[in-house]
């Protein structure tokens, strides 16, 4: 798996985005099945909520244990052995998954595909070893529009595999998952010049470790703050989406995986075409508040939505909640070393691993209390309110870190 070290320009942005999107694309066709899938081997609506929470928190907790040594290894290594090993095992835990006849094999698939889960974090570790500091906030947005894009098709897709075959979508996943192992094997160059390569340390491989180093960062413990409660909010919504539209609006897998569809889409056309006019009109700073102020917003009218349609245009008026994810991650990368780049990324997406693992316990446990309520009683939709609650405090943390840090505000 081992390449010859590219030069800057050899290692060009696009072979990455190309590989994010293939992944993201497999992704997204299993989001709106697998609830579905974890409720043909459950008997109620409650157990199926509980379940599929449980399924999402297997998946996140290796993630958690897995992330910060896959980051640590990009370091070392290189980005491009460890996002082949993503690959492989991505497609791995798509077959596990169509195969399972049970719940217990479920979790198999959910392990699998938590300890394989590099691609995003690497793909960012990638982008930050080929930009500029200038630039390095429209590069990660343009993985996170790849990102999007994924998801523009996946889901939709997903959907409408899902409605022929509800095991289909995960096959198909599986070849996406293979062609992009191939792809990465063979057109995509390593961007970490061995010369900028850290000593491998084993304290790194502990994912208590890196969280702790980065609560230890006292210069930007705000912004991770903020990072975390955005992300535990998103996570919440990511995984009680799918079952909350469908006991409260009746929707099914093709219904929900076109309401994705429209989700990829904002995220792309934000992430892809407008961010770099958002950061000059506001800059980072100001751009990560009125995202966060948006999201909090949108939040609370999700749960307060009576009707299908308002569900799609919430998506669309939440557009500024899709360039606070990237603006955040630029104003904490630019304070990192370029050698402490993956392993900072892979603490990032440590954070969001911990929210996987918590988010889905907790908004899954509160679903599974509502879900035998009326479809049309407002406390169904306690999950998204309490991700609003969540948003307001990263608003409060945001404030206060750029009061007392006025050289982290930007000048738009």
């Amino acid at each position: 798996m081992s390449a010859p070290v590219a030069t800057p320009r050899a290692a060009n942005l696009n072979f990455i985005l190309i590989c994010v999107f293939i992944d993201m694309l497999g992704v997204g066709l299993i989001v709106p099945v697998l609830p579905v899938l974890v409720g043909q081997f459950t008997s109620s609506r409650d157990e199926q909520s509980l379940w599929y929470g449980v399924m999402s928190a297997t998946f996140g907790l290796m993630q958690f244990l897995f992330m910060p040594m896959l980051g640590a290894l990009s370091d070392r290594v290189g980005r491009r052995p460890v996002m082949l090993y993503s690959m492989g095992g991505m497609c791995a835990n798509f077959l596990a998954t169509a195969w399972a006849p049970n719940l217990a094999c479920l979790f198999i698939g959910r392990v699998i595909g938590g300890m394989s889960s590099a691609s995003m974090s690497v793909a960012a570790a990638y982008a930050s070893d080929i930009s500029t500091p200038e630039n390095r906030a429209k590069s990660f947005g343009k993985v996170g529009a790849a990102f999007g894009l994924g998801f523009i098709c996946g889901p939709m897709l997903g959907g409408l595999l899902g409605g022929v075959d509800i095991h289909l979508p995960f096959y198909v996943a599986a070849a996406l998952s293979a062609a992009n192992f191939i792809y990465g094997y063979l057109v995509v160059p390593e961007s970490l010049a061995p010369g900028v390569r850290p000593p491998f340390d084993k304290a790194r491989l502990n994912p208590f470790t890196s969280l702790i180093k980065l609560g230890r960062r006292t210069d930007i413990r705000g912004l991770v703050i903020t990072f975390t409660l955005v992300t535990c909010a998103q996570m919440m919504l990511n995984t009680t989406w799918v079952l909350y539209t469908t006991f409260r609006f009746d929707w099914t897998p093709g219904q929900n995986g076109f309401a994705l569809f429209c989700v990829g889409l904002t995220a792309a056309v934000v992430q892809a075409g407008l961010l770099g006019v958002l950061i000059k009109r506001w800059g980072e700073v100001k751009l990560a508040r009125l995202g966060i102020i948006s999201g909090a917003v949108a939040y609370l009218a999700y749960g307060l939505a009576t009707e299908g349609w308002m569900m799609y245009a919430i998506i669309v008026c939440n557009v500024l909640a899709f360039a606070a994810g990237p603006a955040l991650q630029s104003l904490v990368s630019r304070a990192t070393p370029a050698n402490e780049q993956g392993e900072l990324m892979g603490s990032l997406q440590s954070i969001s691993s911990a929210g996987v693992i918590v988010m889905p316990l907790l908004g899954s446990a509160i679903l599974a209390r509502v879900s035998q309520l009326p479809a049309g009683d407002w406390r169904i939709g306690a999950t998204f309110f309490l991700c609003a609650a969540m948003q307001v405090a990263a608003i409060v943390v945001a404030r206060r870190y750029f009061t007392t840090h006025p050289h982290a505000t930007d000048r738009p």
